[in-house]
């Protein structure tokens, strides 16, 4: 099959789309399929895919991303009818519109995966330009499409809430399992949080929440790793100033051996986060063999019914109790929760699986036959 997908950017940081969306293609690539990734050349690549096609941004507010060159390429493909399928990633910007707007005029399947961008949470938050920009130009680019792409059941269900009723794939993100290695043994025991510093992380719950417990677990050190997002990291460190923590770090981004280092000296991971599709650190942290404290804002129920975590309630007080007692484990109960959470990682998320799945996905989408059991039809 000849395949498109299409993102807005992917960066050097391999988290969130960046990763997952390279790694669906590696996979697919593997699988025998030709794909090609299109994206908005704006973010510095050390070394880019072999797949991929980078555009120059047009005229116009960068948020929107116009490139009459991607819109182009694109036409023209469809037009030569070199390609068979197109699989849009994520939305709200104009590489996130053309796919739409070209399959429709050409007859080309789309399938969209819109990466969290439905969520209750990601659709109250955002400027005007985002809430005419919906109705104007991202909608209208969706209804023609063939099959949605949703990474866990809440955000099949987002799908829904919006109203679309095409087929939905709900077929998980994979993720890369790192050689085992035995954790050093030192005083300090850590609690990593790993992500963007965002507001819809929760890092303004976890913060207080750490307030609460530092005093009572002396030997545990909380570390904050992950990029900032427009200056919400200068706001966290003030919070933190404001309620004087202890043993606190911000780390900023860790990349590539970094971030595999971090995940093995930590004995926890935690992401109370508001809202997400999927949640790559925590798939991350599982294969690393950390178990993990996640809020109900991610859907990883699955860490609690095989004992390799907690899935709480959103909110301070829930992250408190939750804290309280995972922070007075041994690290021998955290280390068995932990391979609990590597070997499911091992089961059921690697990439040449999925990959498997998606190809599938794709198939059923040009050619019809029996429809796969991952997929949902109203």
């Amino acid at each position: 099959m000849r395949l498109i997908h299409t993102v807005p950017a992917i960066s050097e940081e391999a988290s969130g789309p960046s990763y997952s969306v390279v790694r669906l293609c590696d996979s697919l690539i593997a699988a025998g399929q030709d794909v090609t990734l299109t994206v908005l050349d704006w973010a510095p690549m050390l070394s880019q895919p072999s797949f991929l096609k980078a555009f120059p941004l047009g005229m116009g507010p960068r948020k929107l991303g116009r490139s009459p060159m991607m819109r182009k390429w694109l036409r023209e493909q469809a037009e030569s009818r070199s390609v068979d399928l197109i699989h849009n990633h994520s939305l709200w910007m104009m590489p996130n519109v053309y796919p739409g707007i070209i399959a429709r005029d050409h007859g080309i399947p789309l399938i969209v995966s819109p990466r969290g961008t439905l969520s209750e949470w990601a659709m109250q938050s955002g400027s005007l330009v985002k809430k005419m920009f919906w109705p104007m130009l991202q909608q209208p680019a969706l209804k023609g499409a063939a099959c949605f792409h949703a990474t866990a059941e809440s955000e099949y269900k987002d799908i829904r809430r919006m109203g679309f009723d095409q087929p939905v794939a709900i077929i998980p993100n994979g993720v890369d399992i790192p050689d085992p290695r035995p954790r050093e043994q030192t005083d300090t025991r850590r609690l990593l949080f790993l992500g963007r510093v965002h507001p819809k992380k929760g890092l303004d719950l976890l913060l207080p929440a750490w307030q609460k417990v530092q005093d009572k677990f002396p030997k545990w050190r909380l570390q904050i790793a992950g990029p900032d997002n427009n200056g919400y990291l200068g706001q966290m460190q003030h919070l933190a100033s404001r309620l004087n923590l202890q043993r606190i770090d911000f780390v900023g981004p860790l990349k590539g051996r970094q971030k595999w280092q971090a995940f093995q000296e930590a004995e926890l991971f935690v992401l109370p986060t508001y809202s997400e599709n999927f949640g790559m650190s925590v798939a991350e942290a599982l294969a690393a063999g950390v178990p993990a404290i996640v809020s109900k804002g991610a859907p990883w129920e699955g860490v609690a019914h095989r004992k390799a975590g907690w899935w709480i309630d959103i909110g301070v007080n829930p992250l408190v109790a939750c804290l309280n007692e995972a922070l007075s484990q041994t690290p021998d109960v955290l280390h068995v929760m932990g391979q609990r959470g590597r070997s499911w990682m091992v089961a059921e998320f690697s990439w040449k699986t999925l990959g498997q799945q998606m190809a599938e996905t794709y198939r059923w989408i040009l050619y019809g036959g029996t429809k796969p059991e991952w997929v949902i039809e109203k």
